[in-house]
């Protein structure tokens, strides 16, 4: 049994305090930290397990090296923003502690989805003897799992892979995102890219798009191409892949709202000079927009998040689908939150499990595919995301 660190309190570190409280044998004692430790107490007070709270700003390293020391934590679980995941990872090399993230550090100055800056830390968190796992979410995370599972038991060779993700959901809001909407708009409006050939192609932002067949009812949708970090982990560990891609749904609504706002600039990251003060016009709209926790009681429907691979067992072709279908409804029933908070807390708690039983165990920052998939193919599913492979008769184009 081990003691365990959460850091953010937001939807998704709603999810994680939930499912680590839920596994007692693996996380003995739980302290959940936010800069609002409010936040944190009522999420504590949903948990019929008690669990301690702390005030924490993820950005004051000193500050953090502190409650590290006095928590003392197996692993830190770091859910707060992407933009903090190089202090709390400083913070753990000076303690000793295990880190993992749910999605790779990126600049506060600019959208840029990139490993380069959290896998320098590889050398430091060696001879430190600690770990570090990045991106133990869905996607990325999961989408990797379920990609190095695929290459070991279902091909033997891959050539294409296509990560899809899907919310048939629907909130009733004229605009509104499922994650943190700063985090989420810089996402998708940045350019796309994908892999090919050995190279990085480029296109517009939601220029490439197409209609995907989801399984079990959800039916036909639009799917759009975007760059997402687990492509760069991919092509790095799974060198022979010749093409993947990322692809993610949205509604007309939701992408005429995000024409309009980017038209009249409140999309910038950059500041601007409003009366006498400098205002950034992203964090300035997320003030404005629902906060995604709020749309829990709200949000019905259903997600699928899978990996679609062609390539060859055999000697023959073949395309197998896999993926996970998850029910807003069920998720806000068991953890008060939605899907997509849903998807990504349960797998950093997974990841979690598999450091502090010794499934998962090395020194230095390692990516989900480079581990061996069975142990969490294993526990995912028991845990609160199922499942399920699909050979399809031909690749997506």
């Amino acid at each position: 049994m081990s003691k365990v660190l959460i850091v953010g309190a937001g939807g998704v570190g709603q999810v994680v305090a939930h499912k680590c409280a839920q596994l007692p044998e693996v996380f003995s004692e739980i302290t959940l930290a936010s800069r609002t430790e409010e936040k944190c107490r009522r999420i504590a007070a949903q948990i019929a397990r008690p669990i301690h709270t702390a005030q924490v700003d993820a950005d004051d390293v000193p500050r953090m090296i502190a409650l590290i020391e006095r928590v003392q934590p197996k692993v830190v679980i770091n859910v707060a923003l992407p933009y903090q995941d190089l202090h709390i990872m400083d913070a753990c090399l000076a303690t000793g502690v295990d880190y993992l993230d749910t999605a790779n550090y990126e600049p506060l100055d600019e959208a840029k989805f990139e490993y380069k800056w959290q896998w320098a830390y590889h050398e430091r968190f060696r001879e430190r003897g600690i770990m570090a796992l990045l991106g133990s979410g869905f996607d990325p995370g999961v989408t990797n799992v379920y990609t190095a599972w695929l290459h070991k038991h279902e091909f033997d060779e891959i050539d294409t892979i296509d990560i899809i993700d899907a919310n048939a959901g629907s909130h009733g809001q004229p605009f509104a995102t499922n994650f943190n909407p700063e985090i989420n708009i810089r996402e998708i409006t940045q350019r796309g890219r994908y892999w090919e050939n050995g190279a990085w192609q480029g296109t517009d932002p939601l220029s490439v798009h197409r209609k995907f067949d989801f399984p079990e009812g959800i039916g036909p949708m639009e799917i759009y191409l975007l760059y997402h970090e687990e492509l760069e982990s991919i092509i790095k560990h799974f060198p022979k892949v010749k093409r993947a891609r990322f692809w993610m749904t949205f509604s007309e609504n939701y992408l005429t709202h995000l024409r309009v706002l980017g038209n009249v600039g409140m999309t910038r990251i950059d500041p601007v000079r409003f009366q006498g003060q400098d205002i950034v016009p992203i964090q300035f709209l997320k003030a404005l927009l629902p906060d995604p926790a709020s749309l829990g009681p709200l949000t019905k429907g259903r997600t699928c998040i899978g990996v679609l691979a062609h390539g060859r067992k055999d000697g023959k072709e073949k395309v197998a689908f896999i993926y996970n279908i998850c029910d807003h409804e069920a998720c806000y029933r068991e953890v008060k939150s939605q899907a997509i908070s849903y998807t990504t807390g349960v797998p950093a708690a997974v990841g979690a499990e598999m450091m502090l039983t010794g499934a998962w165990r090395g020194k230095g920052v390692f990516n989900m595919e480079q581990f061996d998939p069975d142990p969490f193919m294993k526990a995912i599913g028991p845990r609160g995301l199922p499942w399920t492979l699909k050979t399809l008769d031909a690749p997506m184009e």
